[in-house]
């Protein structure tokens, strides 16, 4: 049917003035065709005829006119290749300064504490030491607070858009620096995923303004990020077909799979060299001497993924609880946001008095895990798994309080702990064994070895992208005997956490519509936001352009059936309650009352002459109340995160001065409507670019 639609405006356009919007001199595109589930540009939730033609298709392209144009001006001409290079330059140049802020941070707030490192800090006196040990982490929780309220500032405020968008990613990545730099239990290479993103939506602004390579560019920036934060570019490359293109509809991007490669494999290359140049060659952590004995340890490492695996979903169910926390104690004790981050590094602090491994000076403490530094001293393997333990806990708390940075190194931090603990544990066990049964099939590895393989099998877990856990490791080791078990433990590790974690995105419309009953758990965004970063619009949609302006209003003394005649009338399934001075103070919904009514027959409740709004709210546990609200400067993105973090499918929508009066309803049928025509809005935007350019050309 809206195929049909399309064609009558294209056959009757010459009714219309002359107009670029209504220029359709080349709309027999080929690619327009409408079919279910794989329509360019309008979700496979429409439903449409499987294959109804809009425009007749072109006459077969002439054969001459092909090989006069060369492929590689064509590419060129396109600026694809261009702008991919130009993403791997600034990203690899923009993440170079920010490991040098960090770096002089750390020089400033810590001195040669790290590279005397966590053992000697653990052996010094507390009275010597804690008033560095908690107090930098805490200052650095005071000014990650002022640039947090900084970006809420520019969140909400309605006004300079093209300002508010470039300043929000350089106070996001400056409040990186000082979480980092500061020794906050987080990571850096989050951080530099967002940059690369960041610097690929910059780039899309100035040279390639066709909205279909937008997904493209994000894949390059994202890939190009990694290479340069782990000198890795084999891995980057992963890491963009990971995060980006699979999680991703095939109709998203109009380029073809070779150009999508192309770039990032390009930008991923420039990104590495630029950071070869400007922080070395070396890698990210030191790689330890390690050996395998034999493949009989395989359903070791196997055993070890399991292992790996438990753990990471142990780090999902601590970061749900202390989101779940701080959330409850904003809203239950009124205590503001901004105390957060200073409350997080202030707890940081107090745990690294006796577990100072915990804070991140770089790779520094992974290498002494991994005993890979000179002099290093042992760890035993009691004292591995406590820093397993307080590790999670920690880096659960900094996401949850707002400090700013990625799970990626604590992730590989808990996971050489895991596996160098699990290698100890094991060696002792078969060497205890060993000698009553006599078998030498029993001989294992160093834990080292065990480590490396714990390592990539935890980053696999936590952030759901398995095969660039393993070929991160490959590129790092450069030895072919790990892949083997690497492969097994990351499968295994994966396999535990996969149906353990969701990986929701604003644009995915059929997850969205479910997404609400699934809030108790931590979703792989509310993890690592870096992963999630292909689901964002360049142009922000604001709740102001998704919100219902249409809603019923009630009070508490009204009587429920106006309130139900109300909502006939008005086709609204809620009410929302407001008092005297029209402040909203409650959401009543139809099941509130058929749940009110039911329990009060089954009850056999003494009936009552008129039934009030007041009387169904107080009733069995209290209804009506408001969890969270929205304000209409409020990114609609945003807003869906809220209403699937507490588990509702509707958001009251107040103004944004503080009185709390309503002025509009969102719910998951708006906000689906919203995506749906901004993504046929782009794609239209797309095609007038795509036609355009080919004039040009011609």
């Amino acid at each position: 049917m809206l195929c049909g639609v399309i064609s009558n405006v294209a056959v009757g356009v010459s009714t219309f003035p002359s107009s670029p919007l209504f220029h359709f001199k080349s709309c027999n595109h080929r690619r327009w065709r409408c079919k279910l589930g794989d329509d360019p540009i309008i979700s496979s939730s429409l439903k449409l005829p499987k294959e109804v033609p809009i425009f007749p298709l072109p006459p077969p392209p002439d054969d001459d006119d092909d090989e006069e144009e060369s492929p590689l001006l064509q590419q060129l001409g396109n600026s694809a290749i261009l702008s991919a290079c130009f993403v791997g330059l600034f990203t690899g140049i923009t993440v170079v300064l920010f490991n040098y802020s960090v770096h002089e941070i750390r020089e400033v707030c810590w001195g040669e504490i790290p590279e005397r490192g966590a053992s000697w800090l653990r052996e010094q006196p507390i009275e010597t030491k804690w008033e560095r040990v908690i107090l930098v982490p805490a200052l650095g929780g005071l000014v990650v607070s002022v640039l947090n309220m900084a970006r809420t500032g520019l969140e909400d405020s309605a006004d300079g858009s093209a300002i508010r968008s470039a300043l929000k990613p350089i106070l996001k990545t400056v409040a990186a620096c000082v979480t980092l730099g500061t020794g906050n239990s987080l990571g850096p290479e989050g951080p530099s995923v967002e940059i690369g993103v960041s610097v690929a939506k910059g780039v899309a602004t100035f040279l390639d303004k066709g909205a279909q390579r937008k997904l493209s560019l994000r894949a390059a920036g994202s890939a190009a990020g990694i290479s340069s934060g782990f000198n890795a570019a084999v891995g980057g490359c992963f890491f963009a077909v990971e995060s980006v293109l699979w999680p991703s509809p095939a109709e998203s991007s109009s380029l073809s799979l070779t150009n999508t490669t192309s770039m990032v494999i390009l930008s991923a290359v420039i990104a590495s060299v630029i950071s070869e140049i400007g922080l070395g060659s070396e890698p990210a952590f030191a790689v330890p001497l390690y050996d395998f004995r034999s493949p009989s340890e395989l359903p070791l490492y196997l055993l070890l993924g399991a292992v790996c695996g438990l753990v990471s979903v142990g780090l999902t169910k601590s970061t749900s609880f202390m989101l779940a926390l701080f959330d409850g104690v904003e809203r239950g004790a009124g205590v503001p946001k901004a105390v957060f981050p200073i409350l997080g590094g202030l707890t940081v602090g107090c745990i690294a008095l006796v577990y100072p491994e915990i804070l991140y000076w770089g790779f520094q403490n992974v290498d002494t895990l991994l005993e890979s530094r000179p002099f290093a001293k042992s760890l035993s393997a009691d004292l591995l798994l406590q820093l397993v333990a307080v590790k999670i806990v920690a880096t659960s708390l900094c996401r949850a309080s707002g400090l700013v940075g990625g799970y990626y190194a604590p992730s590989l931090f808990i996971g050489a702990a895991t596996g160098m603990a699990y290698g100890k544990i094991v060696g002792h066990l078969i060497s205890v064994s060993n000698p009553m049964l006599h078998l030498s099939v029993l001989e294992v590895a160093s834990p080292r070895a065990y480590a490396l393989v714990g390592m990539a099998a935890t980053l696999a877990g936590v952030c759901q992208v398995p095969l660039t856990a393993v070929l991160l490791l490959f590129e790092l080791t450069q030895d072919y005997r790990i892949v083997l078990p690497l492969l097994g433990a990351v499968g295994f590790s994966a396999w535990i956490t996969s149906s353990d974690k969701t990986r929701r995105r604003a644009t995915d419309n059929s997850k969205q519509l479910n997404a609400a009953t699934t809030s108790s758990e931590a979703s792989i965004c509310e993890l690592e936001s870096s992963l999630c970063l292909n689901s964002e619009s360049d142009d922000e949609i604001l709740v102001s352009q998704a919100m219902r302006r249409r809603y019923v209003k009630t009070q508490l003394s009204t009587c429920v059936t106006d309130v139900v005649s109300l909502m006939l009338e008005e086709k609204q399934s809620c009410a929302l309650i407001v008092d005297d001075n029209n402040c909203l103070v409650g959401l009543l919904t139809l099941a509130d009352i058929q749940h009110f009514t039911e329990l009060s027959i089954a009850r056999n409740t003494k009936k009552l002459e008129v039934v009030r709004v007041s009387e169904v709210c107080s009733s069995y546990g209290g209804r009506c109340q408001v969890l969270c609200t929205a304000n209409p400067n409020m990114s609609l993105v945003a807003a869906l995160s809220l209403m699937n973090r507490h588990g509702i499918s509707r958001l009251p929508v107040v103004d944004g001065d503080g009185r709390g009066r309503p002025v509009g309803l969102i719910d998951t049928e708006s906000i689906d409507l919203a995506f749906r025509a901004f993504a046929i809005q782009d794609g239209l935007s797309s095609w007038f670019f795509m036609e355009e350019e080919d004039k040009f050309k011609n």
